[in-house]
């Protein structure tokens, strides 16, 4: 099998992986599908309404960061992807029902974009931390840019698929067809044999929190990626938005055309997974210069005269933005100790997107008032900045802890978790996969029982920062997300 999909040698990972792609299909009809009600629909062309939207979809996920994560490290994983799953379907479905119904007002909107940030912020970590129950330490960074190959290819077929049923039919079937995409993923999950999971080690249930929070802020790596996506999340990973007040307000398109601007976004995107898929050895100097190069091209994309050209100049915009997410995700994943990462990922994710309830209302504002372009020169701008401070960091610190090098680690104790300092040396993922051998469940606390509640838009995240912000936007995703 091709080092590209080595992951899908596990079963439970092929599993997955297929519903995961229809999940995500449907995830990017309804986020199309979504901001064009808004838009079109609802309101007369308001950016601040798109905004206020997208920011209410993520901000549960900065707010409830650290006791969703905390969730995704004490609680049975799959069971969790199970609740939010269904929650996130139930959500979209009441959505396009009050749509079809012609009942559906801005308020609702707005309340049900919030209820699916609730539901998101405990899906993100968990769907982020179930990966490594899904395949051994040696195909985690594999199984992570698979993940985001399929939240992409979601990406390029769904805005494309949503913009023509948009055109033939309306907003409403849009959401019902994305509600039922949540079946294909409940079904993966259930026929799941739990016997095939790489068991982890679940916390102890006191200072569980405050051990994350104190865990990242021992380790410089870990801050600076996570400041790195954090700025680049807030300001340049907008296109939902971006994309949107272009096809309106620039080249005055329609919800077909919009379509098609995250489509080819997309092809970028999923082609920036699939390198990130072969890649072993992430580093942290390729996250700062994926942030430079994404600043250059997103500026290229902002002052693109035409449609068509326009289009074009997104494709490299997306493989430099999901080369940065990739990278990032694989960095901090594989360099946590296993029994953290559920908690360590959830601050990644509310870094991610944690920023878009501020950026985004922000940058609506900005389009609506100075232009469509500048919603994207801003982010371009504030992803410059960032990457030139973190070399000039980097500078100074010539030997800085990197992916996976020593640092503190913690271990589960039967009283909570302790600090201990790695010894270890090594460089990159394999020092990551090191990491992963020392906290064998066979070394740390006895499991938890199942039993407590478990996941929703890669996503993804997502992007999209992403996917993030984020969760997303990956979330994301960027990233992301930017996550369901």
């Amino acid at each position: 099998m091709s080092p590209t999909f080595r992951s899908l040698r596990n079963v439970n990972y092929r599993l997955w992986a297929s519903g995961a792609i229809v999940s995500n299909v449907g995830t990017w009809m309804q986020r199309v599908a979504q901001d064009w009600l808004v838009l079109a629909v609802l309101t007369p062309n308001s950016g601040v309404a798109l905004g206020v939207t997208t920011g209410l979809q993520f901000a549960p996920v900065l707010l409830l960061a650290p006791v969703a994560g905390a969730a995704a490290d004490r609680w049975n994983r799959r069971r969790l992807l199970m609740a939010t799953q269904a929650s996130s379907g139930l959500l979209a479905l009441v959505l396009g029902l009050l749509v079809v119904t012609r009942e559906a007002q801005l308020w609702q909107v707005y309340l049900l974009a919030g209820l699916l940030g609730v539901v998101a912020a405990f899906d993100a970590p968990a769907r982020q931390a179930f990966v490594t129950e899904l395949v051994p330490a040696e195909d985690l960074s594999n199984a992570v840019g698979l993940n985001s190959a399929s939240f992409h290819a979601g990406r390029l077929i769904g805005p494309g698929i949503a913009g023509l049923l948009i055109h033939w039919f309306g907003t409403g079937p849009v959401f019902l067809l994305n509600a039922a995409s949540f079946g294909a993923v409940l079904l993966s999950l259930a026929r799941m044999d739990p016997a095939r999971l790489c068991p982890v080690a679940r916390t102890a249930r006191r200072g569980g929190i405050r051990e994350g929070l104190r865990y990242v802020g021992g380790r410089p790596d870990l801050m600076l990626v996570m400041s790195i996506v954090g700025m680049v999340g807030t300001f340049g990973l907008n296109f939902q938005l971006s994309t949107a007040l272009m096809a309106r307000l620039v080249f005055h398109r329609g919800s077909g055309e919009y379509g098609l601007l995250g489509s080819t976004l997309a092809v970028g995107s999923l082609a920036g997974s699939l390198l990130g898929a072969r890649r072993e050895n992430p580093r942290i100097q390729l996250v700062v210069g994926a942030t430079f190069a994404f600043a250059v091209l997103a500026s290229v994309a902002a002052v693109m005269p035409g449609y068509p050209l326009f289009a074009l100049a997104l494709i490299p915009v997306g493989v430099c933005t999901q080369t940065l997410l990739t990278a990032a995700n694989s960095t901090v994943q594989l360099s946590t100790a296993p029994e953290l990462r559920g908690r360590v990922m959830a601050l990644y994710m509310a870094v991610l997107m944690g920023g878009t309830p501020v950026g985004a209302p922000l940058v609506g504002w900005i389009g609506q008032t100075f232009g469509a372009r500048w919603t994207i020169l801003l982010g371009a701008a504030a992803a410059g900045l960032t990457a030139v401070l973190a070399w000039l960091w980097l500078a100074r610190h010539p030997s800085p802890p990197a992916a996976g090098q020593p640092g503190p680690q913690l271990s589960v104790q039967p009283g909570g978790v302790a600090e201990q300092l790695v010894a270890d040396e090594g460089d990159g993922v394999q020092q990551g996969v090191r990491d992963d051998q020392r906290h064998h469940p066979a070394a740390a606390a006895e499991p938890l029982a199942e039993g407590e509640a478990h996941h929703g838009v890669a996503q993804e995240g997502p992007e999209s920062l992403v996917e993030v912000v984020a969760a997303a936007q990956d979330g994301a995703d960027p990233e992301g997300e930017p996550g369901r």
